[in-house]
């Protein structure tokens, strides 16, 4: 998942042109400095027992699909991951004033994240094109499928833009849990507490058989369940049949 910090004028919109990682604007080189400086800290600090991370392909594009508990996941994953992980992050976290708000712009896109604004008539169209450009180039493409950080521990149903996704680009989908970081960082606000996590990922699921058919509200909401599920086997969370935002909103 991919995060740094930009300018509000950089966000991205459905219409904005999107800049491939690869570019000699440096998120590579500061992505390898956040591994190397910040890296051990946060080792440290959040003790990561990685599992299965010989699921994601050495090369190639994949899209990582998990749950999200709180706001620290999107720091570990980038950390224990060994490609760089993109994702699509709020546009307040790189926007923010002072140094504190440099700093988190500077991480955030340093590691991967691509700022766009989710909250516009067409934000989940930029997301969605977003995700499908970072993929056409190879690269790894982090999702949350529930949409939004889980509001009591439990896994929610997910938005079926990760059924597109794989069905529009071919790219394999390695389903992950995180496991532990609401108990560090407790409604995802304030500073986390030193404690273990895990990481975990399955296997590569690929959806070849629904080829053409990402029109489909049928197949995209079985192919969603599917990763869904795996998603469940692997964190055993309780799974509401619900979206997160409707239980948010109760």
């Amino acid at each position: 998942m991919c995060a740094s910090p930009v300018a509000a004028s950089n966000v991205l919109t459905c219409t904005d042109s999107y800049r491939p990682l690869s570019t000699p604007e440096d998120p590579l080189s500061r992505f390898a400095l956040i591994k190397a400086v910040l890296g051990p800290i946060m080792r440290l600090m959040f003790r990561p027992q990685v599992e299965g991370m010989e699921q994601i392909p050495g090369d190639g594009p994949v899209i990582l699909a998990g749950n999200h508990l709180t706001f620290i996941d999107s720091i570990v994953l980038p950390v224990v991951t060994k490609r760089q992980v993109c994702f699509i992050g709020k546009d307040e976290y790189v926007t923010g004033k002072g140094f504190k708000g440099r700093l988190m712009a500077w991480f955030f896109t340093g590691v991967g994240m691509i700022p766009v604004d989710r909250d516009g008539a067409n934000g989940g169209v930029a997301a969605l094109m977003t995700g499908r450009r970072i993929l056409e180039e190879g690269k790894v493409f982090g999702i949350y499928p529930e949409g939004t950080r889980s509001p009591d521990g439990r896994l929610y149903r997910g938005r079926t833009g990760i059924a597109r996704l794989t069905l529009m680009t071919g790219a394999p989908v390695v389903p992950f849990a995180m496991i532990g970081t609401d108990k560090l960082q407790p409604g995802g606000r304030g500073i986390p507490r030193p404690g273990r996590v895990t990481v975990r990922f399955g296997a590569p699921m690929e959806f070849s058989r629904y080829d053409g058919m990402d029109r489909d509200r049928y197949v995209l909401r079985a192919v969603t369940d599917s990763v869904m599920a795996e998603v469940m086997r692997l964190s055993g969370q309780e799974y509401v049949d619900m979206y997160a935002t409707k239980a948010k909103a109760a």
